[in-house]
């Protein structure tokens, strides 16, 4: 498979499986691509090149934003996405993303990785076995990163997949790496690229 951004190629020759229980990292310097590929695999635009097998209502796809209602409160932004979904337990992803004791609080009112715990919450409310994460843990501190990889792991265990963009370590020895350097595609000549914007890589 290849994928492009903004019309410009940024990797090519990328053949991938994921099974039921695997996490896979992605690993790549800035720019190289990571995000353009999991919104393809998302199914947010089509490849370059190549084919998915995946059915498109197989996946949660965690992007930077959280995703969140400003107004609502953490139990009616979970029930929200529940519904949209058809399911989920509201009080248990609560409880796993430690979240409970701010059930009733806007989430205008949240810090920033309250947000980011709350955002994180949505996919246990989703039923989707394949989530395709983009730096998950971006805010969260170092407890509430252990939180999620237990997540991740229970998600595993369930049969789940996970394949996560990230620059940092998530404790989950059990996950394979994969460098996305080697598929880095021959970027066209200054002037030639068309409508290219780095800022979505």
């Amino acid at each position: 498979m290849s994928v492009a951004r903004g019309g410009v190629p940024l990797i090519a020759g990328l053949s991938l499986c994921l099974t039921a229980g695997q996490a896979l990292i992605l690993r790549g310097p800035n720019g190289c691509g990571k995000t353009t590929l999991l919104r393809t695999l998302a199914g947010l635009q089509p490849p370059l090149a190549g084919e998915i097998d995946l059915p498109p209502d197989a996946v949660a796809y965690a992007a930077h934003a959280d995703g969140l209602k400003a107004t609502l409160s953490v139990r009616e932004n979970l029930a929200f996405w529940a519904a949209v979904y058809g399911g989920g337990d509201v009080g248990a992803a609560m409880g796993r993303m430690n979240l409970s004791g701010l059930s009733d609080r806007a989430a205008l009112n949240l810090s920033a990785g309250q947000k980011r715990r709350l955002g994180l919450a949505r996919l246990l409310v989703t039923g989707r076995p394949v989530w395709m994460l983009d730096e998950p843990t971006v805010s969260l501190d170092a407890a509430s990163v252990a939180l999620f990889a237990d997540v991740v792991r229970g998600h595993l265990a369930a049969g789940g997949m996970a394949l996560i963009a990230t620059h940092i370590d998530l404790g989950l020895p059990e996950a394979q790496v994969l460098d996305l350097t080697p598929f880095k595609a021959r970027r066209p000549a200054p002037g030639q690229g068309g409508g290219f914007d780095e800022a979505f890589l």
